[in-house]
């Protein structure tokens, strides 16, 4: 255990050098060329090769994961110090640290636990905490203000590069940190780039109930790992970027959504029509549901900065979402029943038949689409809706959700199969469900 906390210090400590990059100027790139060549020529035996050594570096004789990731932090310098070069000094320290930090973190807590979340947990909160550090220490250095207007906007940043890095670090890139630090930083670089406005009360709330329910659905069954970081990741877009009226549209579908994934598993399962993964939903599937939502959310925010009007973005935000639950639930409750038809012809078919409906299955779809349009139509003083224009607009919302359910039917009795598989239908579906309901916006 000790030389594995020495290995994630030392990581952690090349990439703080990442704060000193304003001051270093053009020469910000030349202390993490150093590691790297001091790394690859200086230490090929002994104490620190062994403890500096990840498993592939041993049979190499080679250093390369710390070389590598001191390369890439090279030319994240690079592409921030020189001239012209566009990357800001704030999105190179905060995903450095949220990787370096982060390691860090799940080292100091697989000291007291093998447990998967607790790791996760640490690593986030290292990562945040550290990204948010050097964004203040590279703010100070360049005279931009540190005060409360800046730091929730800094906390929204180095949360979003934290968990950017846990997920991708959950998907393949575990032992490759300089591929993770490379693409948190032009994660980072694009909401640096939307010019969020961040409510501080807000991004807190948002992190604290967006990580408890990321606990819950892990510790209940309902999301991977992976999948859990997903839904984290995009519902804490959602809050920041879009709003609470926003986030509780989108934390009904993953709630209701994966709870009718558990819904009488074990007789689903016998049926041969149950969520993979016992229920678990990972990256792939969340994303296939979520990501027209998602791009609708940050077309929302991008709207005031291309003078474009804001509304049709949250139909279709709404719409995709509508689409995700109504056809969740009709799939969920409906492969519990017998007697399904395809959805061209009404003939019978097997249960699980892609394409396939039934009744009862339908009426679910519905009431989760009328649950979305209930919820994105609905304001309060405190809380804008989604979408604006009452009952109608509400109504365009339950439309959109139930034509988009019908086509994820259409298109699993059309082309699911073996070249388009179920994430793929899943996503044209949504994608349906939000042009309908922009197209419904242009009439109500």
């Amino acid at each position: 255990m000790i030389p594995r906390l020495r290995r994630a210090s030392t990581f952690a400590a090349v990439a703080a050098i990442a704060v000193l990059a304003p001051a270093l100027d053009t020469a910000a790139a030349v202390p993490f060329f150093a590691v790297a060549g001091a790394a690859f020529f200086g230490v090929r035996d002994g104490e620190w090769f062994e403890t500096l050594a990840l498993p592939g570096d041993r049979e190499a004789e080679r250093l390369y994961g710390l070389v590598s990731f001191a390369l890439a932090g090279a030319g994240l310098a690079l592409f921030a110090s020189l001239p012209r070069a566009p990357l800001p000094y704030e999105a190179f320290a905060a995903a450095t640290l949220a990787v370096g930090a982060g390691r860090l973190g799940r080292t100091l807590v697989s000291r007291r636990t093998a447990d998967e979340f607790p790791l996760v947990a640490g690593y986030v909160v290292a990562g945040t905490a550290a990204a948010l550090a050097g964004q203040i220490a590279v703010r100070l250095q360049t005279g931009a203000p540190v005060d409360g207007a800046t730091l929730p906007v800094a906390v929204f940043f180095a949360a979003a590069a934290a968990l950017t890095a846990a997920l991708v670090r959950s998907l393949v890139f575990s032992r490759d940190a300089h591929i993770t630090t490379i693409l948190v930083a032009f994660v980072t670089w694009g909401f640096i780039a939307l010019d969020p406005t961040v409510d501080a009360p807000l991004v807190v709330a948002g992190l604290a109930v967006t990580g408890a329910l990321g606990y819950v659905s892990f510790a209940i069954g309902t999301a991977s790992v992976a999948g859990m970081l997903t839904g984290v990741v995009s519902a804490l877009l959602a809050v920041v970027l879009g709003g609470v009226g926003w986030f509780l549209t989108l934390m009904s579908f993953y709630a209701f959504g994966g709870l009718a994934s558990k819904y009488r598993f074990d007789e689903k399962a016998a049926r041969g029509v149950a969520q993979e993964n016992e229920g678990a939903r990972g990256t792939g599937n969340v994303l296939a549901n979520s990501a027209v939502a998602l791009a609708a959310v940050v077309g929302y925010a991008v709207a005031p900065h291309l003078a474009v009007p804001a509304a049709p973005f949250g139909f279709a935000f709404a719409g995709a979402t509508a689409t995700a639950m109504a056809d969740t639930l009709s799939s969920e409750i409906g492969g519990l029943y017998d007697g399904p038809r395809l959805v061209t012809t009404l003939r019978r078919v097997e249960p699980g038949t892609d394409g396939a409906i039934t009744w009862q299955g339908e009426l679910a779809g519905l009431a989760g689409a009328l649950l979305v349009g209930a919820l994105a139509a609905s304001g309060s003083p405190l809380i804008s809706p989604v979408v604006a224009g009452g009952v109608a607009a509400g109504g365009a919302v339950v439309a959109a959700g139930v034509t988009g359910m019908t086509v994820d039917s259409l298109l699993g009795a059309l082309i699911e199969g073996d070249r388009v598989g179920n994430q793929s239908v899943n996503f044209l579906a949504t994608l349906a469900g939000a042009v309908v309901a922009v197209a419904l916006w242009a009439v109500v």
